[in-house]
């Protein structure tokens, strides 16, 4: 199934709407969805008003994308804006905020040398070799007839 967030402007403003997986919509001032959306919907409840400005709602939605991300472990981890002006101009802001951004992290964190391997190798434990004995096909089992243990045929 799919949801749909879908935002534009035509000659009346901007407007915002909400496609369920199941096809009704919602036409509101400001939407969620996804699995981080009851997050996301609390900043927008505590913060939204008519007329704010573009910075002001920029810095709303990044706050509510965090939320999300902070508080619900499906929901990714960058903050992707997609600003759509009333002149019609689209803007988007890839990576506009990575706040799990880990590199510098693991810059940082050195592993014994033990456990540094070249990617692509396993160690391996122990080693087993067992010899299976196998059986020569007769020509009823080549011919798509095989016998069970108790001699019934059975169609391959």
């Amino acid at each position: 199934s799919a949801a749909l967030v879908l935002g534009g402007v035509d000659v009346t403003g901007a407007h915002l709407y909400t496609v369920w997986p199941h096809g009704s919509t919602d036409k509101l001032p400001y939407v969620t969805m996804g699995s981080g959306s009851l997050a996301a919907m609390s900043i927008f409840e505590a913060g939204y008003r008519d007329h704010m400005s573009e910075d002001e709602g920029k810095a709303l939605v990044t706050a509510a994308i965090r939320a999300g991300i902070f508080n619900d472990l499906g929901s990714g981890s960058n903050v992707d804006l997609t600003i759509i002006r009333n002149s019609g101009e689209v803007e988007i802001l890839r990576n506009y905020q990575k706040p799990n951004e880990v590199d510098a992290l693991r810059a940082r964190v050195s592993r014994p040398r033990q456990f540094h391997m070249p990617i692509g190798t396993t160690p391996v434990l122990r080693k087993v070799i067992q010899v299976v004995e196998t059986r020569k096909p007769t020509r009823r089992a080549a011919a798509g007839v095989e016998e069970s243990k108790s001699g019934d045929v059975d169609m391959a």
